[in-house]
């Protein structure tokens, strides 16, 4: 036996637990590192996240100032405007930075939304199965059989349009792939040896779930998270663009959307500005997640 191992054989359990995760965390980030268009992905999200954060000591005006001098400027004709101005004079670079703080808002609260209620639901399936799992499953099933959008319209229609309702109806209408998720790997995980012995141990369901099986159940719900603030970016977009999303004066990138396809033969910056973002953000989550997938699942090989 080498001094090396020597040294791990004796070291304190706590030490030994604390060394593997910290292998752990350094294969994940190799190998999440060598999906470059992942870490493009992480980069251009990271940026996102902090103009949107800092939206107001970035952005040149108040994105609600009407200045009807100035209205429809080209993208760098005048320096004072470098990405132009709507049809009521407003700032399009301002406007693209708040309406990109509620898009991420809305995200990211609806992501929160989907995977909690996913949480809740593929873990009651999954543990407890029998006639819990058949009931659970089958609403999961009738709510897969509407499409979102439809779901989405036809709430939005009844709810004051805010940016909590509108990331609430987002969330609950979208978590049911995660429940999916969350059930298939607690029914792989509750058949595991490490369960049994806590089992065994006399522990009781609640410490069962949610400190034996949900942590080793979150890596899947990681990357469908990160997935989730995508699709919710891109659906935030579609309502508010259909005319039930976000409201003026308060902007987003949907409703910038729906405000400009009446001048877009005339000034298609307009519409071409935040159709930019939406996609360069549904982009970049989805190689983010890419990457935290095959980074997470030992079971890809990343050459």
């Amino acid at each position: 036996m080498t001094s090396t191992q020597n040294i791990i054989a004796e070291a304190p359990e706590a030490a030994v637990v604390a060394a593997r995760h910290e292998s752990f965390v350094r294969l994940v980030l190799r190998r999440f590192l060598r999906h470059r268009l992942a870490v493009v992905g992480a980069v251009v999200v990271v940026l996102l996240c902090a103009s949107a954060l800092f939206a107001n000591a970035v952005a040149p005006h108040d994105p609600t100032f009407l200045d009807t001098k100035h209205r429809f400027l080209a993208p760098f004709q005048d320096m004072g405007f470098l990405l132009g101005t709507d049809e009521l004079g407003r700032d399009t670079l301002s406007r693209l930075l708040y309406g990109g703080r509620v898009s991420l808002a809305v995200g990211v609260v609806a992501m929160l939304t989907t995977v909690l209620s996913g949480l809740v639901v593929g873990l009651a399936a999954g543990y407890y199965g029998r006639w819990v799992d058949d009931l659970l499953m089958r609403f999961v099933d009738t709510m897969l059989c509407f499409p979102q959008v439809f779901l989405l319209l036809v709430v939005a229609a009844f709810v004051p349009p805010t940016l909590i309702s509108i990331s609430l109806i987002i969330g609950l209408t979208s978590w049911m792939e995660v429940a999916r998720i969350v059930r298939g790997e607690i029914l792989y995980l509750k058949e595991q040896d490490f369960v049994q012995a806590a089992r065994a141990l006399g522990a009781g369901g609640a410490r069962i779930m949610f400190k034996e099986l949900l942590p080793n159940a979150i890596a899947p719900v990681l990357v469908a998270a990160t997935l989730k603030v995508a699709t919710a970016v891109l659906m935030e977009s579609y309502i508010s663009y259909l005319g039930y999303g976000i409201q003026p004066p308060l902007a987003s990138w949907g409703n910038m959307l729906t405000n400009a396809q009446g001048y877009f033969d005339t000034v298609p910056y307009l519409a071409i500005l935040p159709g930019a973002m939406i996609t360069l953000t549904v982009m970049s989550f989805n190689f983010l997640g890419d990457g935290l997938r095959d980074a997470l699942d030992p079971r890809l090989r990343m050459d």
